[in-house]
């Protein structure tokens, strides 16, 4: 009985951990929309990925000097699509709201079946598909202006969709031969020699970086990317997979909320419909709602 205690314990604080994982990858949108107004876009990136890069190599030191070629492989072709996910999203928040941003961003989730199904050959099934239907339906009702008429900051923000989704399929695909953390830290350093690539070929000179971009530069280094990193990796093991799906799935609403409450960005129904559309649509391509007919059948 008692062992038992203890592991309801242990989920319970594993999903709090989550909860507030959540809650930080949701800030980030918040945070992003604040730092753009004071550094350009690949400076941000820059400085976000390399900053992590070195953090998590000095914490799993031990892991990363025994690296193989093959680690590195893996890690870099992960690297390019972590980039290509947060540069159209970052530059995408110049040009859309970040509560749009949050929710279509969480999209990947709806994505990553099939695009796993052109790796795998394992076809979507049903929830999938329905997950599918709806998620577009919210992205149209969210990103169409006027007419047929898709906005530039939603697009891109659709392509990182896109991009998060491959790499979230390059993650299952790797992982399965390599240590999870050395594929992690070859990512943010390939993500962060790109960054600082284009930086040169596409921004201007900044001469100083403004006082008021250093804390949104170091929390989305430090606790979006480094801690909540750790947090999540060490909390999922004490919880399952369907709490962890249904938690983090909330850093869209997250990202939403606080981006109505700090950003004064403007409440509409369409916005809600269209948040509310997709939400549904993570959750049920993310559980196929297992956790309502568990309860169904322990009823009956």
């Amino acid at each position: 009985m008692e062992v038992e205690e203890m592991e309801d314990k242990k989920s319970l604080y594993a999903d709090l951990s989550l909860l507030i994982v959540a809650i930080i990858w949701g800030s980030g949108f918040v945070v992003t929309k604040n730092a753009l107004d004071h550094v350009l876009p690949y400076y941000l990136l820059s400085f976000r990925f390399i900053i992590s890069f070195l953090l998590m190599a000095l914490v799993f030191f031990k892991r990363f000097k025994n690296m193989k070629l093959e680690d590195f492989k893996a890690g870099f072709i992960i690297g390019i699509f972590l980039f290509l996910g947060f540069a159209t999203q970052t530059v995408g928040l110049n040009y859309t709201t970040a509560g749009k941003q949050a929710f279509i961003t969480a999209t990947n989730v709806v994505m990553v079946p099939f695009i796993y199904w052109g790796i795998s050959k394992k076809r979507p099934d049903k929830y999938e598909v329905i997950a599918a239907i709806l998620c577009f339906i919210g992205i149209g009702i969210l990103s169409f202006e006027s007419g047929l008429k898709m906005g530039y900051g939603e697009f891109l923000t659709f392509l990182c969709a896109i991009f998060f989704a491959i790499h979230i399929s390059a993650i299952g695909y790797f992982t399965k031969k390599h240590d999870p953390i050395i594929l992690s830290i070859v990512q943010m350093l390939i993500a962060g020699i790109l960054s600082i690539i284009f930086t040169i070929l596409f921004e201007p000179k900044m001469e100083t970086i403004p006082k008021e971009a250093i804390i949104p530069i170091l929390y989305l280094s430090i606790f979006s990317t480094l801690i909540a990193f750790l947090i999540q990796n060490i909390a999922q093991k004490y919880t399952t997979s369907t709490h962890t799906a249904i938690i983090l799935s909330l850093e869209a609403v997250f990202g939403g909320l606080l981006s109505l409450i700090f950003l004064k960005e403007p409440f509409t129904l369409r916005f809600l419909i269209g948040c509310i559309a997709i939400f549904v649509s993570i959750i049920t391509t993310e559980t196929k709602w297992d956790f309502i007919k568990k309860r169904s059948s322990t009823k009956s």
